[in-house]
C-alpha cells in the first residue's frame, strides 16, 4: 500500500511538473535560509552552557545613582563587593574577583610571544567554572604569588610542545608584560569552548596583584572600583528574594552615599544572560545582541512559514484541477483515510526533496553565510546544546515535522473532502471559506516581507546616519598603535617626549598624541566632581582621560574657549598636576553660564583643585547608542596606553612602516601592533549592521519565495481562465485589459498587507530605535516607499503570466476547454 502511495504520488508530480518546481524550490530555499540562521542562533544562545554550574552562577551589576540620577549602569564595581556578600549570606557559596589584564606579552628565555588575552582572577574561578586542567592541580593553581595558568594552545606556543603530554610545562618560569620578575606556570587548561563569555590564553592569581604589584585596594576595598565579581548561589536560592536584600547590603557598607559619592544599587544577573543581555558599561567579555538572535530566529520562522503558506496555497488552488480524480477514486470504493494518506504522501515527498536539497544548499553557502556572522559555523551547531538544553535542536525538528504535516493534512483533508457524486456531475466549485483562506495567506505573507522591506530600509538608513554623523572629533586617517609593554615605568615619560618628537618628524605624519583612551573606548569615570563656587554638598560624575600636549590637535577638536595644553602643565607626580581642559557638557554640569566663563575657573575632583584652562567642544567618545557626557580632560604622559598618529592621505603603507621603524627602535622587544581608528570605531556597529545585512538578505529570501507562491496562484488563475481569456479578446478586450483584469485581484490583496504591515512596522522599528541616543526619524515616505516596493514585485511577478496569457490566440484559448 504504501509503495503505491509514493508511485502514486511520484507520477502526479512529474504530471505536473511547474507546480512541483515551485513548491521544491521555495520549501527548499525556505529550508535552507532556516538551517543557517539557526545555526547562528543556537551558537549564540548556547554561551556558558558547557559550565556545570552554570544554572547557580551570577555576575554582580553595580548600578549608581548621584543627586537621584543613573550616573553609571555596570558590572565594574569595589573589590570587596564579592567577599562582603559571601560574609554576610549564607547562600553565597563562592566568589571570585576579575580584573582584565587585556593582551600581555609573555616572554620565555628567548622568545616573546605577544597579544594574549589575560585576566587576574582568584584560584575560586577554576571551581565555580568549567576549564578542565590537563596539567596541574586546578584546587591550588592560582592559590599563590607570581603564578599563573595557560591555556593547551599558549603552552605549545610557549613550550613547544608537541604532543599531549603538558606536564613539563608545569613547575616552567616565564616573564609577563613588563614585570621583572617571574611567574611560574602551576596548570595547563583546555581550550576556553569558543562559546564562553571569557576568552583568555592566561589567568594570573589575584594574589599576585594585591601582593607583587602592591595594589592593596584590590584586596578588600570600598572606594576603588576596578573589578568584576562572579558568585555561586546554592541550588534552589531564589533569586528575586536574594535581589530584595541587596538595598540593606548597599546601606551596610556604603551608608547611603557617605563611602563612595555615590548611591549604589547592587543585583545579580544570571551567567546565562550575560552574553545577549548586557547592556552594561566597562564590559570585559565579548557580548552579542539579543535583538539581533531574536530578530534572525523569527525571521528564520517568518521565512519557512511563508514556504509552507505556498504550499498550502497551491495545493487547495489546484482542488478543482484534482476533483475528478478524487470522485473516481472514491466511487471505485478510496476512503476518506486512503486518500488523506495519498495526500500527504505527496506533500512528505515535496517536503524531503526540499530538505535534502535545503541541505546541500546550506553546505554550499556556509562560507558566505559565516563571513557574514564573523563565526566558523557548520550544520554541527545545530546539535549543539543551548538555550533550555537542546531546545533549538528538538524546536528545529518540531517544526519541520509540523509543518510537513499541517501543510499536507489541510490540502489532504480538503481534498478528500469532495463529494464524489457533484463532482461526476461537473458541479464542483472552489467553497468561499477555502477562498477566504488563500486570500488571507497571501495578505499574511506579503504583510511579512513588508515589514522586513521596511525593516530593511529603516535599518540601513539609522547605520548609514551613525557612520556619517559628524563626531567632533576626526578619525579619518589616524593609526592607533598599542602602547610598549616591555618598557622601564622610570623612562616611560622621557622615552614618550622623544617617541613623539621622531614620529611627527615623518614628512606624511600630520600629528601624534598619546592617551589613556582614544574614541571608541570606554574612558573612565570620576564621581567625586563640584565647581568651586558651587554646593560642597552637591557632587557630579565626568568622564575624564590623560591626554598629551597635542591630542586635539591630533582629533581636530574644537576649542571653544581657553587655550590648549602646554609642556608646562605637566608633572612627573600625578599630585603636581593642576591643569584640565573640560567639554561643553561639564561646563554646563558645573554650572557656567558659557564657556568662556568656565575658564580660570576652579573645579574640585575628589581632594585636588583644578584650574581648568579650556573648553572644547563635545564630541562622541563612544557609538551614538549613547548620549555624549560631561568629560574632563588631565595632562598625562602615558606611553603605555595608546598612540594616535594622523597621517596625511599621501602613501599609508610607507608612512606605517616609517612609524614601525620609530617604533622600534625606541622600543625594541615590543611588537608593533596598529590599527585605523575608523575602522574600529565603526566596529561599535557590528551587531547593527549584522541587523541590518541579515534584513536585506533574509527579507530578500522571504520576498523570493513569496513571489513563487504568487507566480503559481497567477499560474494557475491564468489556466483556469483560458477560454474566458479568449472569449474576452474575441469581444474586442486589448491585451492591457487582460492583464489588468488577472492583475488587481492579487493587487488588492497586496494592499490589504501593506495597510496591515505599516502600524506593525513601525511599532517594531519605533522601539529599535529607542536603543540609540541618536536616531533617524521614521518618515512616512518610507512606508510609501516599501509599499511600492511590495506592489512593483507583485505586479512583475503576476504580470508574467498574465502578458502571456493576454497575448496567446483566442483560438487556442477557446480550443483549451
Amino acid at each position: 500500500m504504501i509503495q503505491n502511495y509514493i508511485k502514486t504520488a511520484w507520477r502526479n508530480l512529474w504530471k505536473n511538473k511547474v507546480f512541483s518546481l515551485i513548491n521544491i524550490l521555495g520549501l527548499s530555499l525556505g529550508m535552507a535560509a532556516c538551517l543557517l540562521i539557526l545555526q547562528y542562533v543556537n551558537f549564540q544562545l548556547s554561551y556558558d552552557h558547557f559550565n556545570q554550574n552554570a544554572d547557580n552562577l551570577y555576575r554582580v551589576v553595580n548600578d549608581r545613582y548621584q543627586n537621584n540620577k543613573l550616573i553609571q549602569h555596570g558590572t565594574i564595581t569595589y573589590s570587596a563587593v564579592g567577599k562582603a556578600m559571601k560574609d554576610d549570606y549564607p547562600e553565597v557559596v563562592a566568589n571570585a574577583r576579575v580584573l582584565q589584564f587585556g593582551e600581555t606579552t609573555v616572554t620565555y628565555k628567548d622568545k616573546k610571544i605577544p597579544k594574549n588575552p589575560t585576566y587576574c582572577v582568584d584560584n575560586s574561578l577554576l571551581s565555580m567554572f568549567t576549564f578542565p586542567v590537563v596539567a596541574g592541580d586546578k584546587k591550588t593553581a592560582l592559590s599563590d604569588v607570581n603564578t599563573a595558568v595557560v591555556s593547551e594552545t599558549m603552552a605549545r606556543k610557549i613550550f613547544d610542545v608537541k604532543g599531549n603530554d603538558f606536564e613539563p610545562c608545569v613547575g616552567q618560569m616565564v616573564k609577563m608584560g613588563t614585570d621583572t620578575f617571574p611567574t611560574k606556570i602551576t596548570a595547563i587548561l583546555k581550550d576556553v569552548p569558543k562559546n564562553s563569555i571569557f576568552q583568555f590564553d592566561i589567568l594570573v592569581s589575584y594574589q599576585t596583584l594585591i601582593h607583587t604589584y602592591g595594589y592593596k585596594q584590590a584586596d578588600y576595598d570600598f572606594q576603588d572600583s576596578d573589578f568584576w565579581h562572579y558568585i555561586q548561589l546554592k541550588a534552589g536560592t531564589d533569586v528575586k528574594a536574594f535581589d530584595a536584600k541587596m538595598a540593606a547590603f548597599s546601606q551596610r557598607h556604603f551608608q547611603g552615599n557617605k563611602v563612595s559619592g555615590s548611591v549604589e544599587k547592587f543585583y545579580l544577573q544570571p551567567l546565562l544572560k550575560v552574553h545577549l543581555y548586557s547592556d552594561t558599561e566597562y564590559e570585559n567579555i565579548e557580548t552579542a545582541s539579543s535583538n539581533v538572535v531574536w530578530g534572525l530566529l523569527i525571521i528564520a520562522l517568518f521565512i519557512i512559514g511563508i514556504a509552507w503558506v505556498n504550499y498550502i496555497n497551491l495545493a487547495t488552488a489546484r482542488a478543482s484541477e484534482r476533483a475528478m480524480e478524487v470522485g473516481v477514486r472514491k466511487v471505485t470504493g478510496a476512503t476518506k483515510g486512503q486518500l488523506i494518506r495519498q495526500f500527504l504522501t505527496e506533500s512528505l515527498i515535496i517536503n524531503l526533496m526540499a530538505l535534502l536539497i535545503a541541505i546541500v544548499l546550506a553546505i554550499l553557502f556556509q562560507p558566505v553565510f559565516n563571513t557574514l556572522v564573523n563565526q566558523q559555523l557548520s550544520l554541527a551547531f545545530l546539535l549543539q546544546k543551548g538555550l533550555g538544553g537542546y531546545a533549538i535542536t528538538i524546536g528545529l525538528i518540531v517544526i519541520v515535522l509540523l509543518g510537513i504535516f499541517i501543510s499536507g493534512f489541510y490540502p489532504a483533508f480538503v481534498l478528500s473532502s469532495f463529494k464524489p457524486i457533484l463532482v461526476l456531475k461537473g458541479k464542483y466549485s472552489s467553497s468561499k471559506k477555502g477562498i477566504i483562506l488563500r486570500k488571507g495567506l497571501v495578505i499574511g505573507q506579503f504583510a511579512i516581507t513588508i515589514v522586513l522591506i521596511t525593516g530593511a530600509f529603516i535599518v540601513y538608513r539609522q547605520i548609514k546616519f551613525m557612520n556619517n554623523q559628524k563626531l567632533g572629533v576626526d578619525i579619518d586617517q589616524v593609526v592607533v598603535v598599542n602602547g610598549p609593554q616591555v618598557v622601564s615605568r622610570d623612562t616611560a615619560d622621557t622615552r614618550a617626549k622623544a617617541f613623539l618628537a621622531e614620529v611627527k618628524q615623518i614628512s606624511t605624519v600630520k600629528n601624534a598624541a598619546t592617551s589613556f583612551w582614544v574614541p571608541g573606548n570606554e574612558t573612565g569615570r570620576n564621581f567625586d566632581v563640584r565647581a568651586d563656587h558651587g554646593d560642597p554638598n552637591t557632587h557630579y560624575t565626568m568622564r575624564f582621560n590623560g591626554v598629551s600636549t597635542d591630542y586635539i590637535k591630533t582629533y581636530g577638536m574644537t576649542l571653544v574657549a581657553g587655550r590648549n595644553f602646554s609642556l608646562s602643565d605637566y608633572a612627573q607626580r600625578y599630585e603636581d598636576l593642576h591643569s584640565t581642559i573640560i567639554n561643553v557638557n561639564a561646563s554646563k554640569l558645573l554650572g557656567f553660564s558659557s564657556p568662556q566663563a568656565a575658564v580660570g575657573q576652579i573645579m574640585i575632583n575628589s581632594k585636588s583643585r583644578w584650574t581648568i584652562i579650556g573648553v572644547v567642544a563635545d564630541s562622541h567618545q563612544k557609538s551614538l547608542r549613547y548620549a555624549i557626557e560631561p568629560t574632563f580632560f588631565r595632562p598625562q604622559l602615558s606611553i603605555q596606553s595608546q598612540i594616535s598618529v594622523k597621517m596625511s592621505t599621501s602613501n599609508p603603507t610607507q608612512t606605517i612602516a616609517s612609524i614601525k621603524a620609530v617604533y622600534d627602535k625606541f622600543f625594541p622587544g615590543n611588537v608593533f601592533d596598529y590599527a585605523f581608528l575608523d575602522q574600529r570605531y565603526n566596529d561599535q556597529y557590528k551587531n547593527d549592521e549584522l541587523f541590518g545585512k541579515a534584513f536585506g538578505i533574509f527579507g530578500g529570501f522571504a520576498i523570493f519565495i513569496a513571489s513563487l507562491g504568487l507566480l503559481g496562484l497567477s499560474l494557475f488563475a491564468t489556466l483556469q481562465r483560458t477560454k474566458e481569456i479568449g472569449v474576452r479578446k474575441v469581444l474586442g478586450a486589448s491585451v492591457s485589459n487582460i492583464v489588468l483584469l488577472l492583475s488587481k485581484d492579487f493587487i488588492k490583496l497586496v494592499v490589504v498587507a501593506i495597510v496591515i504591515a505599516t502600524p506593525v512596522a513601525w511599532y517594531i522599528l519605533h522601539h529599535w530605535l529607542q536603543d540609540f541616543a541618536y536616531h533617524i526619524s521614521i518618515s512616512w515616505w518610507i512606508f510609501v516607499l516599501s509599499g511600492i516596493v511590495a506592489i512593483a514585485i507583485a505586479l512583475a511577478t503576476i504580470s508574467f503570466q498574465a502578458v502571456k496569457a493576454a497575448t496567446m490566440n483566442p483560438v487556442k484559448s477557446l480550443r483549451s476547454e
